[in-house]
Parts: structure tokens; C-alpha cells; sequence
């Protein structure tokens, strides 16, 4: 018999083999599928096995359940962790608009409070990837549309955050900043919205693979932020 079932939690090549490997020791299980990019597992067994015990045999990061099984209970207790997992997200947001709102407060300058918040925005995040430079590539095209066609560009990513940083923050050449901004986190935007669309469960590579987080509205939010400041940024730069 062959049963699919939902797994949350894969991100890579490697967490597919991690699936695939955890279940085939499973002594009723002949042959299994996993798919990273519909998080989904393909299970061939002999037997019937409980949801339970192919949660037992699977490491603890991902989880199993039977797809398209609607439940209230289920659902609020995922959005509940979902939002847990964010906060990390969530304190550094807050942190970085106290620095910027610090840095631009005597007097204050709105334009300043933008280019210095978009600069350490770009430094932390950027310093996030850099912790798993070798993990972050993976999982950062797992969403990203550039980043699945030009894999290189996975790699130089977080170099492009390092450079956009301080270009901000040094006031260096502020326009090609903000248009590069808008092109780079656009790109992204357009990957995460369709990827929100579809309802994958993935691992969002906002903060690298240091901090797990999951693919959420949230992370829309965060780049549309960024996008609306450049926006705005360059409207004033214009005028």
C-alpha cells in the first residue's frame, strides 16, 4: 500500500535523505519518496502504520500528518508555534528600530532614521547567513527565484547584505543602494508570495539556518518594509 503524507521541516538535499533514511528503518516500510519543495513523503509499506510511530521513527525537526485533514485544534496549536518561533525575528526588528530611532533622534531626521535602519537591517541579517554559509544557500533557493536558476547567487547573497549595509550606513552612493534594494528584495518578495500562495511548509533563510524559522506572512512583511523605505527613499532623493 502507498500512502503521502505532510512532513514540515525539510529545507535541503540533506534533510530529504535525513526523511527518507529515519522511515526506510521502519520494518514495514519498502520504499519512500520525500519531496522538499511540496513537503510531502511518499510512503510504500506492508503493513498500516500509525501516524505516531512514523513521528517516532523521524528526528525531531520535522513533523508528519495526514494532508488535506482539516483541524481546528491542530491548526491554532501550528500558528501558535509558528508566531513562537518568530519572536527572535520579532526582538531584532525592535532592537534595530531603537538603534536607528537613537542614532537620528538629536534632531530628529526621518530620512537618517530610514538609511540607518535599512544599513543594520542588511549588517545583522547579513551576519545571521554568514554563521551557516555553506546551510544558507539551500534553503534560500528553496524560495527565491534567482537564487533556484543562478545557484552562485545563493552564495553571494549575504555579501550583497554586507555590501548594502554599509554602503547605508556610510551614506556611499545611496541610490544605487536603494535601486538595488528594490531589485534584490523584489525578487524574494515575488518567490515568498508564491510561496505563501501555495502553502508550503519551508524554512524561511530571513536569519540563515542558525534560527529556524518558518515561511510566514511575517517575512512577506519584512520585505515589503524594506521596499517601501527604498521607495520612498529614492521618491525624496528625486525631488
Amino acid at each position: 500500500m502507498i500512502h503521502t503524507y505532510t512532513v514540515t521541516g525539510m529545507t535541503c538535499n540533506g534533510c530529504k535523505a535525513s526523511v527518507e533514511k529515519a522511515l526506510l528503518s521502519l520494518a514495514e516500510v519498502e520504499k519512500v519518496e520525500a519531496n522538499v519543495e511540496k513537503a510531502e513523503v511518499v510512503i510504500t509499506m506492508k503493513s498500516h502504520i500509525s501516524i505516531e510511530k512514523l513521528q517516532q521513527a523521524l528526528p525531531e525537526k520535522y513533523k508528519i500528518s495526514q494532508p488535506n485533514v482539516f483541524n481546528t485544534t491542530s491548526t491554532k496549536t501550528e500558528e501558535k508555534r509558528d508566531w513562537k518561533q518568530l519572536f527572535p525575528l520579532f526582538l531584532i526588528f525592535g532592537y534595530l528600530i531603537i538603534a536607528a530611532t537613537l542614532l537620528n533622534s538629536k534632531p530628529w531626521s526621518l530620512s537618517g532614521f530610514m538609511l540607518d535602519f535599512m544599513g543594520l537591517f542588511y549588517i545583522v541579517f547579513s551576519f545571521f547567513k554568514l554563521l551557516d554559509l555553506k546551510g544558507f544557500p539551500e534553503s534560500f533557493k528553496m524560495y527565491d527565484p534567482l537564487a533556484k536558476v543562478v545557484p552562485v547567487y545563493g552564495w553571494v547573497y549575504p555579501f550583497i547584505e554586507v555590501a548594502l549595509g554599509l554602503m547605508f550606513l556610510m551614506r556611499f552612493k545611496i541610490t544605487v543602494a536603494l535601486i538595488l534594494t528594490l531589485i534584490i528584495l523584489g525578487i524574494t518578495t515575488i518567490g515568498v508570495t508564491k510561496t505563501l500562495l501555495d502553502k508550503k511548509a519551508i524554512q524561511c533563510a530571513c536569519l540563515g539556518t542558525a534560527l529556524k524559522l518558518p515561511m510566514t506572512k511575517a517575512t512577506f512583511i519584512e520585505n515589503s518594509i524594506m521596499i517601501i523605505m527604498a521607495i520612498a527613499m529614492l521618491f525624496q532623493l528625486t525631488q
